[in-house]
């Protein structure tokens, strides 16, 4: 028998006050996002040991090796004071560094990491207008950032040997402006033809950069910030009339990566969660009432590399 074997701890969730401040960023004009103070810094964390130098656990119950799972989360919690970064990637990297530094035993390893985002609460400014609250978060149920790095020794180094960075849980609806029509029919075909359709998606998007270290380094002038992607996407959706799903991910993604040069790959995931249409007003046709759909919804997906 051969095996393959890896094991870890999820969910290692943290709130971490007053991280280092995220400034630097390069401004794009769809997108209002600059920086955060980060007053709270809060993470959900899995990490994940490679390495068949851990198989006699497995095949003899020899645990000489075995870093237990629940010194991991402690790790994990006792490192985020230690940060003295502004960023996901960057909070991601310094933990998968220090975990190879530690333990010599754990020869590869991927860490993930997920934002737990909270909004800052908006209260009365004493000169008028409204501010941002410096004690006061509201957690987001909304999309959060995401980011995957996995890491292996090389001599006495550790080196990234790959990543994934994304935006994750949108769910968007646009009322008018999307169509689908033209596509192919049969017998098995009830679908009308649409020129004229609302559109609510859920979507995710990751990408990847060209050089890992505009991720992790420390200059923030080539970082890729989640919430300008997120901006960005929901301009896009805003103004472009798509002719199905396909057309609309494929146009983010084309202007993603001209927006981004230190892109060098970006992906969707897209489902169809298109309301049913329940009842529909006999004075004006634009007034309707909708109604979630029944399952299964179609799927989308699409990655785009950028052309050397």
């Amino acid at each position: 028998m051969s095996a393959e074997i890896s094991y870890g701890k999820g969910n290692i969730t943290l709130y971490r006050t007053y991280a280092k401040p995220m400034l630097g960023l390069t401004e794009i004009p769809e997108s209002e996002f600059s920086g955060r103070e980060n007053i709270l810094f809060a993470v959900d964390v899995d990490v994940e040991v490679f390495g068949n130098n851990f198989i006699a656990a497995y095949t003899e119950g020899i645990n000489t090796d075995v870093v237990a799972t629940d010194t991991m989360k402690n790790f994990v919690l006792k490192k985020a004071i230690a940060f003295d970064g502004s960023t996901l990637e960057g909070f991601i990297n310094f933990l998968g560094q220090e975990f190879l530094n530690t333990y010599p035993q754990m020869r590869s390893l991927r860490v993930t990491g997920r934002e737990q985002p909270f909004a800052a609460a908006r209260l009365p400014h004493p000169n008028g207008g409204n501010t941002n609250s410096e004690v006061l978060f509201s957690r987001s149920r909304n999309d959060y950032a995401v980011t995957v790095l996995d890491f292996e020794r090389e001599g006495n180094a550790t080196k990234i040997v790959a990543h994934s960075c994304g935006r994750v849980g949108f769910q968007l609806i646009k009322v008018t402006g999307s169509l689908f029509a033209n596509f192919a029919r049969d017998e098995y075909t009830t679908l009308p033809e649409m020129s004229d359709r609302p559109l609510f998606i859920y979507l995710d998007v990751y990408w990847k950069y060209a050089d890992v270290e505009n991720a992790i380094a420390s200059d923030l002038s080539h970082y890729i910030p989640a919430e300008q992607v997120r901006d960005f996407v929901q301009v896009v959706f805003h103004e472009f009339v798509s002719k199905s799903i396909q057309h609309l991910v494929y146009e983010m993604g084309v202007r993603l990566l001209q927006r981004f040069p230190q892109m060098a790959e970006v992906s969707f995931a897209a489902e169809n969660r298109l309301w049913d249409t329940a009842f529909v007003s006999d004075a004006d046709s634009k007034i309707k009432v909708y109604c979630d759909p029944r399952p299964p919804y179609g799927m989308i997906k699409l990655t785009l590399n950028r052309d050397d």
